[in-house]
């Protein structure tokens, strides 16, 4: 049963009250957040692909230089409670996501399970599911698209 007897902050909290540490534990490590996405410039449709940030460790599911991550990858958007309530793209798994919209997190999270593994025993994360942009042509993302970053397995979106 994990911690779910536990403080359980992120009922209780919203996220303009969490503490940073609290805000750090709220991320469940799956990394999708951190795959690039494609942008329709007319529509503004977001098309996910499995192509990951350069500082995507693709098996740990984290940065491998989340404090310096902006100076390395001025485009990576640091999350905060308007920007989680602001964007339009982050996946629909996304505990942040969850939170800001009134829901629980899911069975997988590591503060409900208490394990960290299991968000890739659910099949969240993206551990072997990605490619890295170093050496990629933006025009070769297209060929990278796939569903499964947008996909909730509750079937809300």
């Amino acid at each position: 049963m994990g911690n779910r007897d536990a403080q359980a902050f992120w009922r209780e909290k919203p996220l303009e009250a969490m503490s940073r540490e609290e805000w750090e534990q709220l991320c469940d490590g799956c990394g999708r957040c951190c795959l690039n996405k494609l942008e329709d410039w007319d529509t503004g449709e977001i098309a996910w692909t499995n192509v990951g940030c350069q500082l995507l460790d693709g098996h740990k599911c984290s940065c491998r230089d989340y404090d310096n991550r902006q100076e390395t990858v001025p485009d990576c958007v640091a999350l905060d409670p308007a920007t989680v309530r602001s964007l339009t793209w982050l996946p629909p798994t996304c505990a942040y996501r969850l939170v800001a919209d009134g829901h629980d997190l899911y069975w997988w999270h590591y503060l409900v399970s208490g394990d960290r593994e299991t968000v890739h025993q659910a099949g969240i994360s993206v551990r072997g599911r990605t490619v890295s942009e170093v050496g990629m042509e933006l025009e070769e993302f297209e060929d990278h698209i796939v569903a499964w970053p947008g996909i909730d397995p509750a079937g809300r979106s």
